[in-house]
C-alpha cells in the first residue's frame, strides 16, 4: 500500500481513534460511507480496528456488509477480535468461525498474516490442542517458507503447550532472530520454570534447573548477536537466576537494568526481588523492595514469599497487613505465601485466621491451592489428625501434593497409620512418583520395620521406579558447580574427598553422631555413616571450603528437602569452620552460622 495515497491520510479516519462511544463511532462510520471511503480496504480494516475493540457486534454488521472481504479485512479482524481488549472464550470461538469462512471461500486463502493472532488465541486451555492442527494448515498454505513472525508464532505456541524441545527447534531455523524472537524463547524458559506449585515457595525440579541453565547459556549467544536486551529479556535472565541460586549473574542483570534499562518498572522490580530472595540475599530484596516507587500486588507476593522461605514469618504478616493498609487487594497468590510463611514458623492460629479471610473477608472460595497451605500448616505443627479431616472435607478432591503434604507431616510426626492412607491414596494418583515411596519407607526405617521398607522398595521395582538422586548447586567465583549423591566427577573430586575426610574427623571430635535411621537400606552402621557422608550438599559444602574465599557465604541450592543427618551437621561445620552455609532445599532456606540454623529445627 501506498502510503502517499490521500485515502491513508485522511482527517476522518483520525476521528476513528478518538471514538468513546458507539454513537461517536456510528458518526464517524457515516460520514466513512458519505464520502466513499467504505469503497477503499485501508479505511474499512481502520474502522474494523476501531470497532472491535468498541462495540465487537457493530464490527461485525460492518464486515458482514462488506461485498467480498479481502484476507487483509479478514487478518484485521480476527487480530482485532484476538486482542487483550477482547479476553473472553467468545471471542476466541468467533475469530475460528472467521478462519472457517476463509478456508471456506473461494476467493481468498490465508496467508503469513492470518496466522499469527490465531497461534495466539491457543495459548491455552481449552484452545491448545487447535494449535497442532493451525502448524499443520500452515505448512499446507503457506509452506515450508514462511516468515519470522510465524515462526515465532509457532514458537510461542508450543512454549505455551510444554513443548520446549520444539520451541528451541523452531527458534534455531531464524537466521537473524530480532528482539521479540529472543524474547520468546527466553520467556518461555522462564515460565516453564515457574509452573511449580506455589505454595512451596522454594521448590525446584531437575527440569527446572536444566531449563534455567539453557536460558543463561541462550542468553549468552543474545549477547554475542547484535541485538540488546530491553527489561524482558532481563527479567527471564533474572528468573533462571533465581532459579540456579545463580547471584553473580543476577547481580549482572540488576546492574544492566540500572545502567540501560529506563523503564525501571514493578515488573523488573518483582523478578529482582525474587531472585534475591531466592538466592539467599534477603535484606538486599527487602532494600529494592523499600526503594521501589511504586508496589503493586505482585511486589508484595514476591517479598512476603521471600520471608517465608526465610523464616521470617512475623515479618512476612507484618507485610500483609501492611499492604492491606495501602489499600492493595489480596490475591490468591498473597494469600499462598503468607499462609506458607505461618506455617514455616508454626504461626498456626494466625495461619488459619488468613485461610478463613478468603471466604469471611474477601467473599472468595478458598482454592485447592489454599487447602493445600491449610494441612501443611496443620500437619508441620503436629496437628497431623486435624489436617486429614481437612483434607477429607475439602470441596473439591485433594491432588497428589495435598496427600504428600500430610504424608510428610506423618512421618515427621510418626502417625504411621495417617501416613499409610497418605500413600494409598497418592500411589492411586502418582504411581510413579519416587518421593512417595521415599517419605513411607523413612518412616518405617525410623522405626526400624525394615520388611516393611522391603516391601515398599519391591513396590517401587515392581513399578520400575528409582529414586530421585539428590543434587546440589553451589556457586563458586560467578561459576555453577553441581554435584551428585557420591558423585566423582568433578575435576578436583579428589581434593573434595580429602576435604570430607577431615570434616569427617572434625564432627566427631564436636560430638556428631550420624543419625543412620535416615538411610533406607538394612546394612551395618558404618556403611550408613558413610552413605551419609557422600551426600550432595556434603560435596558441595567440600567443594567451597576449599574453592571460595574463606570470608564468603557458601550458597547452595538443592533439588530435595535436606535431610535431619546433614542438617545437624551442616549447622557443626557453620560454627567449626567460621563460615556462613545458606542452604535453599525444596521447600525452604535454612541459614547455618556459629552452630546454628534459622529455622531452628522447624522444617
Amino acid at each position: 500500500m501506498n502510503s502517499s495515497n490521500p485515502i491513508f491520510n485522511h482527517m476522518t479516519l483520525n476521528y476513528l481513534s478518538k471514538c468513546q462511544t458507539l454513537s461517536s463511532l456510528k458518526q464517524v462510520h457515516a460520514q466513512m460511507v458519505t464520502t466513499g471511503l467504505t469503497l477503499h480496504t485501508f479505511p474499512l480494516s481502520k474502522l474494523l480496528q476501531s470497532s472491535a475493540i468498541l462495540a465487537l457486534p457493530h464490527a461485525l454488521t460492518v464486515f458482514n456488509q462488506i461485498p467480498n472481504p479481502t484476507i487483509f479485512l479478514y487478518n484485521t479482524l480476527i487480530s482485532s477480535i484476538i486482542s487483550p481488549a477482547n479476553p473472553s472464550c467468545e471471542t476466541h470461538h468467533l475469530a475460528f468461525s472467521l478462519y472457517e469462512r476463509i478456508l471456506w471461500s473461494k476467493n481468498v486463502k490465508p496467508n503469513s498474516h492470518t496466522y499469527p493472532s490465531l497461534l495466539k488465541a491457543c495459548g491455552s486451555h481449552p484452545w491448545l490442542h487447535h494449535g497442532l492442527a493451525l502448524h499443520a494448515h500452515v505448512l499446507k498454505f503457506i509452506g515450508l517458507t514462511y516468515d519470522d513472525f510465524v515462526q515465532t508464532s509457532l514458537l510461542n505456541f508450543y512454549a505455551n503447550y510444554g513443548k520446549l524441545g520444539v520451541a528451541r527447534y523452531l527458534f534455531d531455523q531464524i537466521r537473524d532472530p530480532d528482539l521479540v524472537t529472543w524474547n520468546s524463547m527466553l520467556s518461555a524458559y522462564a515460565r516453564c520454570n515457574t509452573s511449580s506449585s506455589y505454595y512451596y515457595v522454594g521448590y525446584v525440579t531437575d527440569e527446572d534447573t536444566s531449563l534455567s541453565m539453557e536460558a543463561l547459556c541462550l542468553f549468552i549467544e543474545m549477547q554475542n548477536s547484535l541485538v540488546k536486551p530491553n527489561e524482558v529479556t532481563l527479567v527471564a535472565l533474572v528468573s533462571a537466576c533465581a532459579n540456579l541460586g545463580a547471584l553473580s549473574q543476577g547481580i549482572w542483570a540488576h546492574v544492566y537494568v540500572g545502567k540501560f534499562i529506563v523503564r525501571f518498572n514493578c515488573y523488573v522490580g518483582t523478578a529482582l526481588i525474587d531472585m534475591y530472595s531466592k538466592c539467599g540475599c534477603l535484606d538486599l530484596a527487602y532494600q529494592l523492595f523499600d526503594e521501589l516507587p511504586e508496589r503493586d500486588v505482585l511486589c508484595y507476593n514476591a517479598m512476603i514469599g521471600g520471608f517465608a522461605t526465610h523464616g521470617y514469618g512475623h515479618k512476612a504478616l507484618q507485610l500483609f497487613e501492611q499492604m492491606k493498609f495501602q489499600r492493595l487487594v489480596p490475591d490468591d497468590v498473597t494469600f499462598i505465601v503468607t499462609m506458607c510463611a505461618c506455617s514455616h514458623v508454626g504461626l498456626v492460629d494466625e495461619g488459619c485466621e488468613i485461610f478463613e479471610s478468603i471466604k469471611e473477608d474477601y467473599g472468595k472460595e478458598p482454592k485447592l491451592e489454599h487447602y493445600g497451605c491449610l494441612i501443611d500448616l496443620l500437619g508441620r505443627a503436629g496437628r497431623v489428625q486435624e489436617a486429614e479431616e481437612k483434607l477429607k472435607g475439602m470441596p473439591m478432591k485433594p491432588n497428589a501434593v495435598l496427600w504428600r503434604s500430610l504424608l510428610g507431616a506423618a512421618r515427621v510426626h510418626g502417625n504411621l497409620e495417617v501416613g499409610e492412607v497418605a500413600l494409598k491414596n497418592l500411589l492411586e494418583l502418582e504411581p510413579e512418583t519416587s518421593g512417595n515411596y521415599v517419605l513411607l519407607s523413612n518412616m518405617y526405617a525410623s522405626i526400624d520395620r525394615w520388611e516393611d521398607v522391603t516391601r515398599v522398595r519391591k513396590l517401587m521395582k515392581d513399578h520400575g521406579i528409582n529414586k530421585m538422586p539428590g543434587s546440589s548447586l553451589v556457586e563458586v567465583d560467578g561459576a555453577m558447580h553441581e554435584f551428585l549423591i557420591g558423585d566423582k566427577t568433578h575435576p578436583r573430586m579428589k581434593q573434595i574427598y580429602l576435604k570430607l575426610e577431615e570434616i569427617g574427623r572434625k564432627l566427631q571430635q564436636h560430638g556428631h553422631k550420624p543419625r543412620t535411621k535416615e538411610v533406607l537400606f538394612d546394612i551395618d552402621e558404618e556403611e550408613k555413616e558413610d552413605a551419609l557422608t557422600y551426600h550432595s550438599e556434603r560435596l558441595a559444602i567440600a567443594f567451597a571450603l576449599i574453592a571460595s574465599d574463606s570470608t564468603a557465604p557458601i550458597r547452595i541450592v538443592k533439588n530435595l528437602r535436606v535431610c535431619s543427618d546433614c542438617h545437624a551437621s551442616t549447622k557443626l561445620i557453620s560454627g567449626i569452620y567460621g563460615r556462613e552455609i545458606i542452604v535453599r532445599d525444596r521447600i525452604r532456606f535454612h541459614h547455618f552460622k556459629n552452630g546454628t540454623c534459622s529455622c531452628r529445627d522447624y522444617w
